[in-house]
């Protein structure tokens, strides 16, 4: 078996910044426990999986694959950042020739549209509720002790837990802090989450560059202590920050040590537009 294989920064413009996705182009189909194994040897976040969906398809002219992602323990419902490492390939790699690419996925049909200044992905708009502080309070406390906390929403549809940081932080604070993702998944282990987000309200103009919202993201429950830059994370967090600013456009910078930059638009249809820019750091051949 040799499988054409890339790893991408994506959410980035440079190199070894943003969130490192491999994608594998499967001209056949795989054996199901392959896709583990592959995404556990390359011990990323991701590992994504574009498939022709025809015989006749190839991936310079068909606009339409499938796609799956996988973290080094189990496949996820959907993954922003390696779609966005996935349509990276298609469009400037292999040269797709069309200028939207729609992937057949876990969580729908999801599009990707190049622009001069990045890739553009269409995704689902996933709204939050109040969440009772103490239902969540051990598995807060546990990850980040005695912080303060101004507010604490729940994703159903998502199972991510977003956790919103006293206003008095600062982007340097989220930074520096140190999160105990250790015994997360001894805290909680009922299934109700599976991602903690952590965010503050972005910093006024003025700054050296003005963000919206900062956030940072842990879903140790999939195998990934702290994911650099994630667009699924952005799915929940477009929805709260646009119902507490009352913007529909947005920037946003997640703070990992990576660290990557989001610009979002909600759209009248109810989904969210995520743009970035993604770096091709590696290409080769994966044998057998």
């Amino acid at each position: 078996m040799k499988l054409p294989i890339f790893i991408v920064d994506a959410f980035t413009a440079k190199a070894f910044h943003g969130n490192p996705a491999a994608v594998c182009l499967l001209e056949n189909k795989l054996d199901e426990d392959m896709h583990q194994k592959i995404a556990k040897e390359m011990n990323l976040s991701e590992t994504a999986f574009i498939q022709k969906l025809h015989p006749t398809d190839n991936f310079t002219q068909s606009s339409c694959f499938g796609l799956r992602w996988f973290t080094p323990v189990s496949e996820v419902p959907l993954c922003g950042h390696a779609t966005l490492a996935s349509a990276a390939v298609l469009f400037h790699k292999i040269k797709n020739m069309n200028s939207t690419l729609t992937f057949v996925t876990l969580s729908g049909e999801l599009k990707a549209r190049r622009e001069e200044d990045g890739i553009v992905l269409d995704l689902p708009l996933y709204p939050v509720h109040p969440q009772d502080f103490h239902e969540v309070e051990e598995l807060i406390k546990t990850a980040i002790g005695d912080t303060l906390v101004q507010d604490i929403r729940y994703s159903p549809d998502t199972r991510k837990l977003l956790v919103r940081l006293s206003d008095t932080y600062n982007r340097s604070f989220l930074e520096s802090l140190k999160v105990n993702t250790q015994n997360l998944l001894q805290v909680e282990n009922t299934g109700k989450v599976k991602g903690l987000i952590l965010t503050i309200k972005g910093e006024p103009d003025g700054q050296t560059q003005a963000f919206d919202f900062y956030s940072r993201y842990f879903t140790p429950w999939f195998g990934v202590a702290e994911d650099p830059v994630t667009g699924s994370a952005h799915t929940v967090l477009s929805s709260y920050w646009s119902q507490q600013l009352g913007k529909k456009a947005m920037h946003a910078f997640q703070c990992s040590s990576r660290g990557g930059e989001l610009k979002i638009s909600l759209r009248p249809d109810g989904r969210v537009d995520i743009k970035g820019g993604a770096a091709l750091v590696l290409e080769g051949t994966l044998t057998a």
